[in-house]
C-alpha cells in the first residue's frame, strides 16, 4: 500500500515556523500567530535580532487580541503554571488497578512514577476510548459507573496530584443523555476534577469554558496540539503533541506569549523522547509521560526517564526563575560548546541566573560552556548543578576559568550563578543534594514488554464464590468438532491505536493518519490442536445461565453490572432463549466449568465458525452478540481479550468507536479489559467448548 505522506517525517503543519526579521507586516504577524514553534537561527550573530523580533510580535499580538491574562490570575488555577509532569493513564492500567484484588492501587502507580520520573504533578484519567462503542454506554457512563472512582481521585489529590478528566467530543452515537456541556460540568463537579483534557480539540468554545468555570472555579483546560493564540487567554495549558523542533532549538509560541501558560511535550509513539525533553527544558515547560498508549506499551527508556527526573527536580525548585525571570532563549555560549551542539536558555531574577543546557549531539561534551563575560556578575558563585567535575566553585567569574561542565549526549545540564550581594536561594542546597543522586543514564534501549496469555489459573480464587464439577457433561447435539492437528488462520481486523497482539502499531510515527489509521488489515495465526475440540453452535442463553445459578448458587465476587438486564434476578419474559449478556470472563468461565467445558480460544472459535459459518457468521439467526474467548492477555500494564462474532449493535458517527455489527468468523476485535464489572456488556455473551479424546467418539457433528 502506498501513502501520500511519510509517517516517519513530520507534516508541514508540525514543523517550526521561520521568524523573518524586519517590519512586522500583517502577513508575517499572521504566520507567527499560527506557529507551533519559532525556528531558532543557526548563526549566533542573528539571534539578538531574532529575540527582538519575538518580543515585537508578542507585544503586537497581545494588543491585537486585547490580551488581559485574567484567567491566569485565578488562585485556584495557579497550580497549572507549575505543572511540570502530567501522565496520561488508562484507568485500568495494571499499575493503577489490580485485577487480582479488584481495587485501585494508586500507591503502586505513584511509587513507580516517583522512582523513575521524579514524581508527577497531574494525571489525565483516560477512561472510555478505545472501549466505547462496544455497547450504548456513553463517555459519562464510563465515568459514573466506576465503583470507587471518586475515592481514586481523592487518593491522587491526597498525594498532591491534580486530576484531569477526559472529554471526547466525538462521542455522538451512543446513549444520549443531557447535552455535553451539562454532562461534562456535572462529572467535573462530582469528581472534583481540577482540569479537563480536550481530546481531539485544540480549544473549548467560550460557552463550554464558562459552564466548566461555574461548575469548578479555576478549572484548567488543556487542548490537544496547537492552541489558537487568541485562546491562550482562557486555556491555562496545552498539549504540545507532535511539535517538531528546528535543528537549533526554537521557542514554543504559546509559552513565549504567556509564560504562565504550561505546555506538555509528547510524541506518543516515539521511543526516543530526547528532542521533546530538550525543547521542554529550554522553554521552561513540562512533559507528558505516556507509556500505555490506549492499551499499547510504549515505555520510556532509562535515559529519557532519568532526564525527566533531573529536569523536573530543577524546574520545581527554581520555579520562580522560570516563571518571572528574564528569559533569554539561545543565550550566548562558548564557541566550543556551540560547535558541539550545546544550546542554552538563560533565566535571570533577583541576582540569580540559571542556564538550562542541552546537547543535541550523541557524544558527551566536557569543557567550557558559557561565553566569556556571560557569568560576570561581580564576585559570586557559579555552580554546575548536574554532571560536573567540581560542583561548587567560589569567586568564579567565567565558567571556563575553573570548571569543566559536562553536558551528556542527547541529555541536559544546568548552571546557576548567585551574585555576591545576593542571598543564596533557599531552594539551592536541597536541590544540590537531590541532584547528587540523579546522574544521567546512558541506557536508551526500549524496555520491551510482551503480552502473554493468562487464564483461569491466573485468576484469584476470590473472583468466584463457588464452582463445582458438572454431572452432565453431554455435548450439545449440534456442537461443531474441530479436529486435532496443525492449522493456519487468516484473521481480519481494523487497525486501531490498540494494535493487536504485540507491539505498538505506529512505532516512531509522528501522527498516524488514514489510511494508516483505521484501515483493514490481516494477520496470520498458526498452531496445533493436541486433541479435538467441540465448540457449541450457539451462545449460552439466559435460561441456561439461570439454570446454572439455580444449581450452583454462583455469585461473582464483584457483582457490579452482573446480569443487569434481568428483572428481579430472572430473565425478562420473552428473552429466555436470547444469548445471556452482562457477564464477564469469570462468569463465563464458571458456567463453562459447570458444563464440564471451558471457553474456546479465539482460534478454536474461528476454526469452528469457518466450518459452519451459518451458525457463527454474520447471517446467523437470532440476536447476535460478541463472544468472549479464552484469550485474556496481559503485558503487566494492560489486559485485553479478543472478541469474535459481532453484535447487532453499532455505534455510528465516529471512527473512534469499537466497530459493531455482525462479522464473519475470521474477524477479531481486541478489547481492553476494564475492571470492577465494567467489562459486563449488553453486547457480549459466550459459547462453551469441550476437550475431546482423540479420536472423538462423542455425539457431535464433525467437520466434513
Amino acid at each position: 500500500m502506498s501513502y501520500t505522506f511519510d509517517p516517519l517525517v513530520p507534516r508541514p503543519i508540525d514543523r517550526p515556523t521561520e521568524v523573518v526579521v524586519g517590519p512586522l507586516t500583517a502577513e508575517r504577524s499572521a504566520a507567527l500567530d499560527e506557529a507551533k514553534i519559532f525556528s531558532g537561527p543557526a548563526d549566533p550573530a542573528d539571534r539578538p535580532a531574532w529575540r527582538e523580533m519575538l518580543r515585537v510580535w508578542r507585544d503586537d499580538s497581545r494588543a491585537r487580541h486585547a490580551y488581559t491574562g485574567a484567567a491566569y490570575g485565578r488562585p485556584e488555577a495557579a497550580w497549572a503554571a507549575r505543572c511540570r509532569t502530567v501522565a496520561q493513564v488508562w484507568l485500568w492500567d495494571e499499575l493503577l488497578y489490580s485485577f487480582e484484588e479488584s481495587r485501585f492501587t494508586p500507591e503502586r502507580f505513584l511509587a513507580d512514577a516517583d522512582q523513575r520520573f521524579g514524581g508527577l504533578d497531574a494525571v489525565v484519567l483516560w477512561h472510555a476510548y478505545p472501549v466505547i462503542g462496544l455497547d450504548d454506554r456513553n463517555q459519562w457512563d464510563f465515568y459514573r459507573d466506576v465503583p470507587g472512582l471518586a475515592g481514586l481521585v481523592k487518593a491522587l489529590h491526597d498525594a498532591g496530584l491534580h486530576v484531569f478528566v477526559d472529554y471526547n467530543p466525538w462521542d455522538v452515537g451512543t446513549r444520549r443523555g443531557a447535552d455535553d456541556l451539562t454532562e461534562l460540568a456535572a462529572v467535573v463537579r462530582e469528581l472534583k476534577a481540577d482540569g479537563v483534557f480536550l481530546d481531539t480539540l485544540k480549544k473549548a468554545e467560550p460557552e463550554l469554558v464558562a459552564r466548566l468555570e461555574a461548575a469548578r472555579p479555576g478549572i484548567v483546560l488543556e487542548g490537544e496540539s496547537k492552541l489558537p493564540v487568541e485562546r491562550i487567554e482562557d486555556h491555562s495549558s496545552s498539549w504540545a503533541q507532535f511539535f517538531a523542533d528546528s535543528p537549533v532549538p526554537g521557542v514554543l509560541r504559546a509559552h513565549w506569549y504567556e509564560r504562565r501558560h504550561m505546555q506538555h511535550h509528547v510524541r506518543r509513539w516515539h521511543r526516543d523522547h530526547s528532542e521533546e525533553l530538550q525543547s521542554a527544558w529550554l522553554n521552561g515547560v513540562g512533559a507528558m509521560v505516556w507509556e500505555v498508549v490506549f492499551g499499547v506499551w510504549v515505555g520510556w527508556s532509562a535515559r529519557d526517564a532519568a532526564t525527566v527526573r533531573r529536569m523536573v527536580t530543577v524546574q520545581r525548585a527554581a520555579g520562580d526563575l522560570l516563571l518571572d525571570g528574564e528569559w533569554t532563549p539561545l543565550a550566548p555560549l562558548a564557541p566550543e560548546a556551540e560547535a558541539a551542539g550545546v544550546y542554552a536558555s538563560r533565566w535571570e531574577l533577583g541576582g540569580v541566573t540559571l542556564w538550562t543546557l542541552v546537547n543535541r549531539g550523541e557524544a558527551d561534551y566536557k569543557g567550557p560552556v558559557l561565553a566569556p563575560g556571560a557569568a560576570e556578575r561581580g564576585a559570586g558563585r557559579l555552580l554546575a548543578l548536574t554532571d560536573v567535575s567540581e560542583t561548587q566553585v567560589t569567586g568564579v567569574t567565567h565558567a571556563s576559568d575553573n570548571s569543566e561542565v559536562v553536558v551528556p549526549g542527547r541529555g541536559i545540564a544546568a548552571l546557576v550563578h548567585v551574585g555576591a550581594d545576593t542571598a543564596e536561594p533557599t531552594w539551592l542546597p536541597g536541590l544540590l543534594d537531590a541532584l547528587a543522586d540523579m546522574p544521567h543514564d546512558v541506557d536508551a534501549r526500549f524496555p520491551h514488554r510482551l503480552a502473554r496469555r493468562v487464564g483461569p489459573s491466573d485468576v484469584s480464587e476470590t473472583q468466584v464464590t463457588r464452582v463445582t464439577s458438572a454431572s452432565d457433561r453431554l455435548l450439545p447435539p449440534d456442537a461443531v468438532v474441530v479436529p486435532q492437528g496443525p492449522y493456519v488462520l487468516t484473521v481480519r481486523y481494523r487497525a486501531r491505536e490498540t494494535g493487536m497482539y504485540q507491539g505498538a502499531p505506529y512505532v516512531d510515527e509522528w501522527k498516524p493518519l488514514p489510511p494508516r489509521l483505521h484501515d483493514a488489515r490481516t494477520l496470520q495465526r498458526d498452531g496445533v490442536l493436541a486433541a479435538p475440540v467441540a465448540v457449541a453452535a450457539t451462545e449460552v442463553t439466559n435460561a441456561q445461565f439461570a439454570a446454572f445459578l439455580d444449581a450452583e448458587g454462583y455469585a461473582p465476587a464483584e457483582p457490579h453490572r452482573f446480569l443487569a438486564h434481568w428483572d428481579d434476578g430472572r430473565p425478562a419474559t420473552g428473552t429466555e432463549h436470547h444469548p445471556v449478556t452482562f457477564v464477564d470472563l469469570d462468569d463465563a468461565r464458571a458456567y463453562c466449568a459447570w458444563r464440564g467445558g471451558r471457553l474456546p480460544t479465539e482460534d478454536e472459535w474461528q476454526l469452528a465458525g469457518e466450518a459452519r459459518p451459518v451458525l457463527f457468521g454474520a447471517d446467523r439467526s437470532g440476536p447476535a452478540v460478541w463472544s468472549w474467548t479464552e484469550s485474556e492477555h496481559s503485558d503487566g500494564r494492560t489486559r485485553f481479550v479478543v472478541l469474535k462474532g459481532g453484535s447487532d449493535y453499532r455505534a455510528e458517527g465516529s471512527d473512534w468507536y469499537v466497530e459493531g455489527g455482525r462479522h464473519a468468523p475470521d474477524y477479531s476485535v481486541k478489547l481492553l479489559l476494564p475492571g470492577l464489572g465494567l467489562a459486563r456488556s449488553a453486547t457480549v455473551g459466550f459459547r462453551c467448548a469441550w476437550d475431546l479424546p482423540a479420536p472423538s467418539d462423542m455425539r457431535a457433528e464433525a467437520i466434513a
